[in-house]
């Protein structure tokens, strides 16, 4: 059983890798930052294999899927977006995460079908509840997490019709304060509305964290039988869209 983690350095991913390593899994753990998956190793031990890369590299997918040839994908790397209304982004800003977050997700999809992984893989998309709810304070960002959502669905839809068994899943956490892309929303928003951050989080009711992401995700892999090919997940529940 092997996962490899993308964005797995910090945050949703980092909670990820070791609930996949706790699960069981030999975990290959891929991001740019060499100190912090260091440290992710130092935590885990040998079950976690640190691998420094451009996941936005279109020959790194390719290459890393022949490699090490997991049958769990998680596709968590992203960008943090400026977060400013539209009117003060450029398209540079406003695209950020459509050049990192979503062009990573296609690179990695594409190779997935094509190589393809072994029947009964399951590669895992982290969209965002700002697929559904919006967010006009991080410019492209919500358009770009609803594409990646498309892009999961799309995936699917071609694995059933080359029978290839792949199953296809994206994820929508609603916004959480514990990790760099939601601390950095959760600032704006409260600033937006004149209230501090701690008012902000307290007003969000239960918050989401990262651990139960990661245990979500392992729970997804772990359990065929949830073979919805999208999930809404906020502190509460898990629930299929």
């Amino acid at each position: 059983m092997v996962a490899l983690v993308t964005g797995a350095s910090r945050g949703f991913g980092r909670a990820t890798a070791i609930a996949l390593a706790e699960a069981g899994h030999d975990v290959v753990a891929v991001a740019r930052d060499r100190a912090l998956l260091e440290e992710l190793r130092a935590k885990v031990g040998p079950a976690v294999t640190p691998v420094v890369a451009d996941v936005t590299d279109p020959t790194v997918a390719g290459q890393l899927l022949d490699t090490y040839q997991p049958t769990t994908l998680v596709l968590n790397a992203g960008g943090v977006p400026l977060t400013r209304p539209i009117h003060q982004q450029t398209w540079q800003t406003f695209s950020h995460n459509w050049e990192v977050d979503v062009q990573h997700v296609f690179h990695w999809t594409r190779e997935a079908l094509l190589r393809p992984l072994a029947p009964g893989s399951t590669v895992v998309t982290m969209s965002s509840g700002a697929a559904v709810k919006g967010s006009p304070m991080s410019g492209g960002y919500a358009g770009a997490k609803a594409a990646i959502r498309f892009v999961s669905s799309y995936a699917g839809e071609e694995s059933a019709r080359a029978g290839l068994g792949i199953r296809f899943v994206a994820l929508l956490p609603q916004l959480t304060p514990g990790t760099d892309v939601g601390s950095a929303g959760v600032a704006a928003y409260a600033k937006r509305q004149g209230v501090d951050v701690p008012t902000f989080i307290a007003n969000m009711g239960p918050v989401l964290t990262p651990d139960q992401v990661g245990l979500t995700i392992a729970d997804l892999v772990a359990d065929a039988g949830k073979d919805q090919a999208a999930y809404l997940l906020t502190a509460e529940k898990l629930a299929a869209l």
